[in-house]
């Protein structure tokens, strides 16, 4: 079915199984530099899985200069560790690389050196740093990696010689194209004479600049064809900057479509005649194959869906389709979780093992019993599935006529529909597992009694918050789920109050539907707080383009008939619309009779999610995942 995906390809003397990698991604599981067990069972996962090749993350090549929460090649006694990593992957059958780098500007954002201006590097610096990449590879080569990757995108050091958006030098290493890349271009060959003949040389590599005047995809072909020279193989293709927009191209969110790199990498392939890796969305498949089958590249990364789903590649390759756990692209746990030093590491939405692959082993349960779920939205399914992995008889409980909850809801507003295919396959897998799946029927305290089961996980998540101002009752007002599951259809001037990811959300649904850019009203000084980093520019972009009228630091005060009232900065200020929009968040729905009912019946009640209180679907599915694996 997926012959293209498993067709072996050999690159000097090392040969892959698929076309399918797993690109490196940082994940700070690491505080010292130093692999440690967290590392090695979260690469083990994804080999025993299938992967053909793990991308260990980028590890720096210079003492000094690397940033604390990433691995380091800097020093001799990194390399023990590092080989027990190797020696890991490699005993249950896969391949392994390692990405060596310099984070440049990106090291300033570390937790120890937090926003520091980075002087220009003297020679002297360029000629140490130069020296460093030769000494990591000679130790990547130790270590036993099968391949070395060097980062020359994402305005890490390399990359920033290399643009002239980012390079202002005046001497050598400056100026022309020639000059710029020159530095990356001795890096690459300082880390080629430290390889084997027989071990290939990837780089990770920009095609371009966005938002910024540096390099076009003309000087990308061009450098790549210098690199090609001086012996590097493989091209693995990218986008992005820390200083502008161009930073949702590194971890793309759902908003960016799927492949979206692939037409420009396929003309850099053509043109060197390189080997490629085409990434950015690949997180299907049936895509991946159809990539392959069109020959725009010769290799595709499917990184992130690997993170959400460890087994992708032996479910692939045995046709089990219907059991991935897809990538949606929400970013919550990669990407945010990354940025977020609150988060001890990252994680994912869809598999909250993620960091955490040796405690979280999903075993038999000594003592099985009936377990009452109730809600069958991601919380809910989450628990239920794990429940009966166990060995749980699992009677799951829907007040709707569908799983997914708003899951479903969410993958109804514009370039979300990952979220709802993700959800639909979710239910579909709770259903064949065997799971006695009970919709349009609500848990009441009744239906406890009668069930009589030996617990109840409560997940019934939230309903939205409707403000007690004067007006909030009247006909023209509505509540913002309500438009996006299609149950009330508003047309003309529309107001919508609350300036967060719903919010906006609906004010890009309603214009996709022929509407006039609404006008959104938010308390808070800024929209968009509650949205990562990547989705948020691509939502701002979204604002400014369809010319969404944003209005911060406002009290909604009266909605009237054909009008919003507010204040702000003590002004009285008036919206004239046709329709007024609620959009202002959720709280967690009413659950004291399931309570007294369990009291009443001496058994366990569990809340987790949005039961528990109103959050992401992160924190909601993490909850019921560890619940349900310790029950």
């Amino acid at each position: 079915m997926f012959e293209k995906i498993f067709t072996p390809i050999k690159i000097r003397d090392l040969v892959l199984d698929s076309r399918v990698v797993m690109t490196a991604m940082g994940t700070r599981f690491t505080d010292n530099h130093l692999v440690n067990s967290k590392h090695i069972a979260y690469h083990v996962a994804r080999a025993k899985g299938g992967c053909t090749l793990n991308m260990v993350e980028v590890s720096g090549v210079h003492d000094g200069s690397d940033a604390i929460m990433f691995l380091s090649l800097a020093r001799d006694e990194y390399v023990p560790e590092m080989k027990r990593l190797v020696d890991a992957i490699h005993e249950v059958g896969g391949k392994c690389g390692i990405q060596l780098y310099q984070g440049g500007l990106g090291v300033c954002f570390d937790s120890d050196a937090a926003m520091l201006v980075p002087d220009a590097m003297s020679l002297e610096d360029i000629q140490e740093v130069r020296i460093a990449f030769g000494e990591a590879a000679r130790r990547a080569v130790e270590a036993g990696f099968d391949l070395i990757e060097v980062h020359c995108a994402h305005q890490y050091l390399l990359h920033s010689f290399l643009s002239p958006a980012f390079n202002h030098r005046s001497d050598e290493y400056g100026g022309s194209f020639e000059n710029r890349a020159k530095f990356p271009l001795e890096c690459l060959e300082i880390v080629r004479k430290n390889m084997p003949d027989g071990m290939p040389l990837f780089i990770r590599m920009n095609l371009q600049d966005d938002y910024v005047d540096g390099l076009s995809i003309e000087d990308c072909i061009r450098f790549c064809k210098m690199a090609k020279a001086i012996g590097v193989d493989v091209l693995n293709l990218s986008r992005g900057n820390m200083v502008s927009a161009a930073n949702k191209f590194e971890v793309p969110p759902i908003d960016l479509p799927h492949g979206f790199n692939l037409p420009m990498a396929s003309r850099v392939r053509r043109e060197t005649g390189m080997i490629t890796i085409g990434v950015g969305r690949i997180n299907d498949p049936y895509f991946a194959e159809k990539v392959l089958e069109d020959d725009l590249v010769d290799m595709v990364a499917m990184s992130r869906a690997q993170l959400a789903d460890p087994e992708l590649m032996n479910k692939i390759r045995d046709g089990r389709i219907n059991e991935i756990d897809r990538c949606c692209g929400c970013n919550e746990g990669c990407l945010d979780g990354f940025a977020n030093l609150d988060m001890p590491h990252i994680t994912c939405l869809r598999n909250p093992a993620v960091g955490r692959e040796a405690e979280c082993v999903i075993t038999p349960s000594d003592n099985p019993r009936t377990v009452l779920v109730a809600g069958g939205g991601m919380a809910g399914m989450m628990a239920a599935r794990t429940l009966r992995k166990r060995g749980h008889r699992v009677i799951l409980c829907e007040a709707s006529n569908r799983l997914g909850g708003q899951f479903i809801l969410a993958g109804s507003t514009p370039h979300k529909l990952d979220m709802k295919k993700a959800a639909l396959e979710m239910g579909e897998q709770i259903v064949n597992l065997g799971i006695d799946v009970r919709l349009n029927t609500p848990v009441t305290a009744e239906l406890i009694r009668q069930l009589k089961s030996d617990a109840v996980f409560n997940c019934v998540g939230s309903s939205p918050i409707i403000p007690s101002i004067p007006g909030s009752s009247l006909p023209n007002v509505v509540e913002s789920h309500d438009i996006i599951d299609g149950k009330v259809k508003v047309s003309g001037k529309v107001v919508i109050i609350g300036g967060g990811m719903v919010g906006l959300e609906t004010a890009e649904l309603l214009i996709e539907s022929g509407l006039t850019p609404p006008t959104v009203l938010e308390m808070g000084s800024a929209v968009c707080v509650d949205m990562g980093s990547a989705r948020k520019y691509c939502m701002m972009q979204t604002i400014e383009d369809s010319k969404i009228a944003c209005v911060t630091d406002i009290k909604v005060t009266e909605i009237r008939e054909n009008m919003v009232i507010g204040e702000k900065n003590g002004e009285h200020l008036e919206f004239p619309c046709d329709y007024a929009v609620f959009a202002v968040g959720s709280h967690s729905r009413d659950s004291h009779e399931l309570k007294e009912a369990c009291s009443e019946l001496g058994i366990d009640l569990i809340t987790v999610g949005d039961a528990k209180e109103a959050r992401r679907a992160l924190e909601a599915t993490r909850e019921a995942f560890d619940a349900a694996l310790a029950f």
